[in-house]
């Protein structure tokens, strides 16, 4: 047995685990990916311990779930009354240019508080008795445990698990604790700050029905409203190391008190004295450290933001984190946990891989003669094909592996809709580019 703060080796190769049935799954977090993995373990026919100091609580996320995630999970987007689905979405360069689209498919945002509850609700009401599994076990089901987990000790097949309340054991261990884990350093290195983006924000009493973006001029990040039920969302973020929490937080509260706030009909006194004020970490990895990433080892696995799972780009997380915990939870009751390295690697790895190749290029490249941020809200606002590609991306059925592919195709239908003068410089007379617009865009 290692002492407690001992870095645990992980495995260089897939190793035959200890999947014993005397001690439960324990899942570290009961977020969004904890949550759903639990539900999913129980209803499989597992007996899962699931810890958390805080149960549901918010965030300054703006906590939308796209399309793509409400068609994979759609108990979601039955939760009507839980969320406000929002149909437009408005974009702002830089320089403030401004462009209002239609979404084809609504993004229905959440609180983090009423998602969490949902999620924990489902796992405190996860069937028992249905798994086919012949592992399960008779009293199967989440035991939702409202504690800290202070100390992870043990070997594989037999973890146990501190409390400041009670010792559990555990035949296999899931981190679900977010991106500041304290546990994750003994599986694995530290999560560099330099993989971190800090993000604070608002909840600001009122209504809304338009989802907003605001890119910044020399920061990794942006500023976004998102309307909640019951509340606006608004909030910041930018990469850790390029500008400070404080400044982010000053940044914030100027574009809300002179381009938001009034324009939008929120009356300022109001807002400052009904708003509520959050700050959160979220991890934001860079392509080499995606390329080195570890999920799993021997009885233990990571999900959600405790692996890293969010885009580069767009700092969204939450469909990764529940798909994560799906193919996590797949592996397992499959008997073959080391599977889940391999599934996330064909369906979440290979997307945020290419996130995070691209993500600087998308916030300080160039294209067409102009920053690629300024030339897209243009071509948002000037070319009905490409407000569709938005639409879709903001769907979440547009990926990145195939975006370069579609952006070609597009491409002469842009022209056609009134850009040719926009673009003259760059097109040449057997109408194609002098210089490759996309070539710096990677396909795999």
């Amino acid at each position: 047995m290692l002492p407690a703060g001992e870095p645990f080796p992980h495995a260089a190769k897939p190793v035959t685990h200890n999947m014993s049935v005397r001690h439960p799954i324990a899942i570290v977090g009961g977020g969004p990916a904890g949550a759903l993995a639990a539900a999913l373990l129980a209803e499989g026919g597992r007996h899962v311990l699931l810890f958390d100091e805080k149960l549901a609580w918010e965030k300054p996320c703006g906590g939308g779930i796209t399309h793509k995630a409400l068609r994979q999970y759609p108990f979601l987007a039955d939760a009507g009354s839980e969320s406000n689905p929002v149909e437009h979405c408005e974009l702002i360069s830089p320089s403030g240019q401004r462009v209002r689209f239609h979404m084809q498919h609504p993004v229905a945002i959440f609180s983090r508080l009423a998602l969490n509850g949902l999620l924990l609700e489902r796992a405190r009401r996860a069937s028992t008795g249905t798994g086919t599994d012949s592992n399960a076990r008779v009293g199967a089901g989440v035991d939702i445990r409202h504690e800290r987990v202070t100390r992870i000790a043990g070997t594989s097949g037999d973890w146990r698990l501190f409390t400041p309340q009670h010792e559990y054991h555990a035949s296999y261990l899931v981190m679900a604790a977010g991106a500041r884990n304290p546990f994750r350093s003994q599986f694995l290195s530290p999560i560099s700050p330099r993989d971190l983006m800090v993000t604070a924000g608002y909840f600001i009493p009122g209504r809304s029905s338009l989802m907003q973006i605001q890119f910044l001029k020399g920061i990794t990040g942006y500023i976004w409203i998102f309307p909640r039920a019951d509340h606006v969302s608004a909030g910041i973020a930018g990469r850790m190391g390029e500008t400070s929490a404080a400044d982010l937080r000053r940044m914030l509260e100027q574009w809300l008190e002179e381009e938001w706030l009034e324009q939008n009909g929120f009356s300022l006194g109001r807002a400052r004295d009904g708003a509520r004020f959050y700050s959160h970490i979220l991890p934001s990895f860079r392509a080499q450290t995606f390329e080195t990433l570890e999920v799993c080892g021997e009885s233990w696995a990571m999900i959600g933001d405790s692996a890293g799972l969010v885009d580069p780009i767009t700092g969204e997380g939450l469909y990764y984190a529940l798909r994560s915990a799906e193919l996590c939870a797949d592996a397992l009751l499959a008997g073959r946990p080391d599977e889940y390295r391999g599934l996330l690697e064909e369906e979440v790895l290979a997307e945020l891989k290419l996130a995070a190749r691209v993500s600087q290029r998308f916030y300080s490249g160039q294209i067409f003669g102009d920053s690629v941020l300024e030339k897209m809200v243009s071509l948002t606002a000037q070319s009905a094909s490409f407000r569709e590609l938005m639409s879709d991306l903001f769907a979440g059925i547009q990926g990145y592996r195939d975006l370069r592919s579609r952006l070609y195709r597009i491409l002469p239908a842009v022209m056609a809709e009134g850009l040719a003068g926009t673009l003259g410089r760059s097109w040449n007379k057997s109408a194609k580019f002098a210089t490759d617009p996309f070539a710096e865009w990677p396909t795999s």
